[in-house]
């Protein structure tokens, strides 16, 4: 009996060890000056357009020095009714980011990896139209990334243009391509999108593409 009740005591006097609490997040700030400057002095971009840009950190994982980055256009979460609270909000989310990386501010060492600007080929209006003439089947399609336009995503920021052949032509008052503005997520069009524009001649879908398909005056060409 006395065995038991020392047993049990032992059991009772055991500490539930203390819960950690949440790292607490910092808003989104304006681009850190190391970071603004590595952008413009190494990867070449618009001074202008890197001092509008904004920043999301927090501390580096198993403690080490610096912190974690994400990099994105304000101005862009604007046109996508996009609301950026803490580093936590992009999650799952390179589409709506420009860089993500980290940094010291002590030893100065920054490495960002560029979500944006790889070395997409912008196509003339005869390619374009080259890839539209190729659709056979009723129904099929063939994208282009925009920079112009409402949608959002993808390498431009504008999302995507897609070309339908029109599988209801030639029906009652169907013409013979279908267009739509599609947002992009990472690579490729999420949906359809919305209808934009309808035409009876390939040329004329093509010459609607390349108005909005073409590199943004941001886009960095990469050194060959």
């Amino acid at each position: 009996m006395f065995w038991k009740k020392k047993k049990e005591a032992a059991v009772s006097s055991t500490v539930t060890p203390p819960v950690a609490k949440a790292e607490k997040l910092a808003e989104p700030q304006k681009i850190p000056e190391m970071v603004g400057r590595h952008l413009i002095d190494k990867l070449k971009m618009d001074v202008v357009w890197v001092w509008d840009l904004k920043a999301v950190l927090r501390k580096r994982a198993g403690g080490k020095p610096g912190f974690d980055i994400r990099v994105y256009d304000e101005v862009e979460m604007d046109d996508k009714k996009k609301k950026v609270k803490d580093y936590t909000s992009l999650d799952g989310r390179p589409d709506l980011m420009l860089y993500e990386g980290w940094f010291d501010p002590q030893t100065k060492q920054i490495e960002l990896k560029d979500l944006v600007t790889q070395d997409y080929t912008i196509l003339n209006e005869a390619e374009i139209l080259q890839k539209i003439e190729g659709l056979k089947e009723p129904g099929s399609t063939v994208f282009f990334y925009l920079a112009g336009g409402s949608a959002s995503g993808g390498p431009f920021r504008r999302g995507a243009g897609i070309v339908e052949l029109n599988p209801d032509y030639p029906g009652a008052k169907q013409k013979k391509y279908n267009i739509y503005r599609a947002d992009v997520k990472t690579t490729e069009p999420v949906d359809k999108g919305q209808k934009a524009y309808e035409a009876d001649k390939a040329k004329d879908a093509a010459k609607w593409i390349k108005n909005n398909h073409f590199k943004p005056w941001w886009y960095r060409t990469l050194a060959k």
